[in-house]
């Protein structure tokens, strides 16, 4: 049944071996999951990171601060160990908000297209402290947590694997649409552009010829006047 969702007639055809080449050839190619942000924040400062996010989308983001000894990781922060965060749509509305913290996590489905801004700032002190950060955002086919489906629902690996394919050619599909979708906006506002520069062109050539025939009635009644003509 997964490998009929591959769409192609010719995959009736398909031998177990050729479909486990396609699939293993699939999967090498797919890029490496994304690591978490690690960087360091000094008191009274702020830093952003931005992700560029489709309508309908999922996002998921964890952070955490870093213990300032490595060797003891569990070890109870100090209180000075604090940041606050907001998430930003492209127009400006708050997805996330959390102030004071030492660690949280957040989900949305983005309601619109564009760049979301992820900001975290930590209170000023005396003297300043720095803090080591840790901030884990993911979006889309990556937001999934296809071990945990497959956990629940009792997967083999070859079927979970299939599904992460499934998910993926969607997503191209999905983003082969966004991207004609911006093409035809790009292509009605060039449109639109043309149509005011061909008006504003008619417009100035209009005003020329005014000006002009206002030139030659003042230049005659002039001559006239002075009994040139």
């Amino acid at each position: 049944m997964a490998a009929r969702r591959l769409g192609s007639p010719a995959s009736r055809w398909l031998r177990p071996s050729a479909l486990l080449f396609l699939v293993a050839s699939a999967l090498l190619s797919a890029p490496l999951p994304a690591r978490a942000l690690r960087f360091d924040l000094e008191s009274g400062h702020t830093k952003c990171v931005s992700d560029e996010i489709k309508v309908n989308a999922m996002a998921v983001g964890k952070y955490h601060i870093v213990g300032p000894d490595p060797n003891f990781p569990d070890a109870q922060l100090p209180e000075s160990h604090r940041i606050s965060l907001r998430v930003t749509s492209p127009y400006g509305n708050s997805m996330h908000y959390a102030e004071n913290v030492q660690s949280g996590h957040f989900a949305f489905t983005a309601a619109e297209a564009g760049d979301y801004l992820a900001c975290f700032w930590a209170p000023d002190h005396k003297p300043p402290v720095t803090m080591g950060f840790e901030f884990d955002w993911r979006s889309g086919v990556s937001a999934k947590d296809y071990p945990s489906v497959a956990k629940k629902g009792k997967v083999d690996m070859m079927e979970l694997e299939l599904k992460k394919l499934e998910e993926t050619i969607r997503n191209i599909h999905e983003e082969m649409f966004y991207l004609r979708e911006r093409e035809e906006e790009m292509q009605d506002l060039n449109r639109r552009t043309n149509s005011r520069m061909a008006w504003l062109g008619f417009l100035s050539l209009g005003i020329c010829l005014s000006v002009a025939g206002l030139q030659l009635w003042h230049l005659k009644t002039f001559f006239e006047r002075k009994k040139l003509l």
